[in-house]
């Protein structure tokens, strides 16, 4: 659970820095109080009241300096000091404040950023299954940007003006020690009331949020899956379901929230005013009295009304801060979000590992959720450069097998070896290099076909990704791009088609030069055409790696030295095709179905 320690925290490694830039802020909050005082005690002068005990001693002490009388001295004293209260300190403060706080919340940014991405890629592969990229962006986009404005209103603003009216009360409290006790009092009872029913709007822009996410959530799917949209033309539903999510956001905003922060701006002027009209009879009272001087009256007056007028904007900081406190936490709680136990140290070096290729599978088992297994007694063994086929229906466990190789999950019984050597025991980075998958769906970024083709080896060169290229029959639809290699594929490769983007992936993969390559439904979704091409090109490779390939059809697994039939999560059936087809089990019954579609 995020906490208010850990926004503080997101600064920790400035805290040097900080606390040098509020203090100076805070000093010349401080300093602003000087002109105040200084015009009380020049209108003490001029009615020919005596001075504050603090001026007359600085009078005393520059008196042998200037051959004046002791008025003018004074005057020229008081005016010496405005100056230096205003124009020297004019060109000095954005340097000392300023500067400092947007460097602060920048360089916390930029720092932040980079410990969000590695968060982001050490996250377990069930958290991007449950969320989408929309959901997942805006809550940290909102969380950063929230952060990065938040710091310089705060360091900035809301606590030297605290120090400010901290120093008014001391400067009241020199003068008319009733008056300031009277003056603190109303001030912290108007902020106690004002913080009171902050703390109930937090709760509304915490809900606001979530309501927020969603909708985020909901867009960004519309985008990403916009042909399908388009397909059931369903774009006015879309949009109507969208309407009514901003309808009921704005509803809360404006009734909910918006109208609590005018009614509680409305209460704090009300008492304010309250305040000051207070402090001005208590005043005049004094002077009449003879209590204070003229020019105290004056001083008394004005800064106790700045003090009062800054409870309109520290009321507005935290306000301000009250509706990005609730994306900040949000932000916090992400990143304390648990690591995937696939998680990497993704600053380290691979081990540079070599495998000659053989796997085992001992006594494996598995469950998503710690009840029901999906694998159960799973047993095999893969030779070097065998390859080996994982066929069954939809649900069996194929897949769950492959994340398991793959190490995005771990056994819950059992045991995997590569080479004799349990797999948990290799530096992950290391292990994974030497594995390669061509999975249903190939990922594709938005960038140039080279750059795709040498994510995995950015060091491959020319020579390497034409030959990988040449195998993967990448060079059949080549000359039909417009720059060849050099073409950029748009967002998610939608400029080629499914074919094309499969055998990208095969290309690709065969230029990290793999000990193991795996195939993941690499067929299952193309047309005739494209899946003998890329049958082709798997049937080049086969023999030259291990190789293990998950299929629906199967007549992309014929070939295979050894097929395994899986059904809810256990090995029914193992063979090559032909002696599969004798047994006249489940894979027989697959067989036989596929005929009859295909014919």
């Amino acid at each position: 659970m995020a906490t208010f320690k850990d926004i503080i925290n997101y600064y920790r490694s400035y805290r040097g820095v900080a606390l040098f830039s509020i203090v100076a802020s805070c000093l010349f909050e401080v300093i602003d109080l000087v002109v105040p005082y200084a015009i009380g005690q020049i209108v003490n002068v001029l009615s020919q009241q005596p001075v504050d005990p603090l001026i007359k001693s600085i009078v005393r002490q520059v008196e042998g300096w200037f051959s004046a009388d002791e008025r003018s001295l004074t005057l020229g004293v008081l005016l010496f000091i405005t100056f230096l209260a205003t124009v020297v300190r004019a060109p000095i403060q954005p340097w000392l404040s300023s500067w400092f706080h947007w460097l602060i919340a920048l360089s916390a940014r930029r720092e932040q950023t980079d410990r969000t991405i590695a968060k982001i890629l050490s996250l377990p592969l069930e958290f991007y299954e449950e969320n989408n990229p929309g959901r997942i962006a805006g809550r940290v986009a909102r969380g950063l940007s929230n952060h990065t404005w938040s710091y310089p209103d705060i360091a900035g603003q809301l606590i030297p003006k605290l120090a400010r009216v901290t120093a008014i009360f001391l400067m009241i409290l020199a003068v008319a020690p009733g008056i300031a006790v009277l003056f603190l009092g109303l001030f912290i009872f108007i902020l106690r009331f004002s913080v009171r029913d902050l703390y109930k709007l937090i709760s509304k822009e915490e809900l606001l949020e979530k309501h927020q996410e969603n909708t985020e959530s909901r867009t960004s799917e519309i985008i990403t899956n916009i042909k399908t949209v388009k397909a059931f033309a369903n774009e006015g539903r879309e949009w109507k379901r969208q309407h009514d999510r901003l309808k009921r956001e704005l509803k809360s905003v404006i009734h909910g929230i918006h109208l609590g922060y005018v009614i509680l701006g409305t209460k704090q002027r009300t008492l304010v005013q309250t305040g000051v009209f207070i402090v001005l009879i208590l005043t005049l009272r004094a002077t009449l009295a003879g209590q204070i001087t003229l020019g105290q009256f004056i001083t008394t007056l004005t800064i106790s009304s700045m003090a009062y007028s800054e409870l309109e904007p520290i009321s507005t900081f935290m306000e301000i801060f009250a509706r990005r406190y609730a994306s900040m936490l949000r932000f916090h709680e992400f990143m304390q979000l648990p690591v995937g136990q696939d998680s990497p140290n993704i600053f380290a070096q691979p081990v540079p590992y070599k495998f000659a290729g053989k796997i085992e599978f001992r006594n494996v088992g598995f469950s998503y959720d710690g009840v029901r297994l999906v694998l159960e007694a799973i047993n095999f063994t893969i030779e070097p450069y065998q390859t080996v086929a994982l066929v069954g229906k939809s649900g069996s466990g194929k897949s769950t097998l492959v994340k398991l190789l793959l190490r995005y999950f771990a056994p819950t019984t059992g045991q995997i070896l590569m080479d004799g050597e349990p797999i948990e025991n290799f530096e992950i980075l290391g292990y994974r290099k030497r594995l390669a998958i061509v999975h249903q769906e190939v990922d594709v970024f938005n960038g140039t076909l080279l750059e795709n083709l040498v994510y995995g080896n950015p060091q491959a060169s020319l020579e390497e990704v034409k030959r990988a290229c040449a195998i993967a029959k990448v060079d059949d639809f080549l000359p039909l791009l417009p720059k060849g290699l050099y073409t950029i594929v748009g967002e998610r490769g939608l400029r080629l088609s499914g074919g094309q983007r499969q055998r990208l992936g095969i290309a690709r993969a065969l230029l990290v030069n793999p000990d193991v390559l795996i195939f993941d439904e690499a067929t299952s979704s193309l047309d005739y055409e494209s899946e003998r091409a890329i049958q082709l090109a798997m049937r080049q490779i086969q023999g030259t790696v291990t190789t293990i390939i998950i299929a629906h059809r199967l007549s992309t697994v014929r070939e295979a030295d050894q097929i395994l039939v899986l059904d809810r999560g256990r090995i029914v059936e193992r063979g090559n095709h032909w002696e599969l087809l004798q047994q006249q089990g489940l894979y027989y019954r697959l067989n036989q179905i596929q005929e009859v579609i295909t014919h």
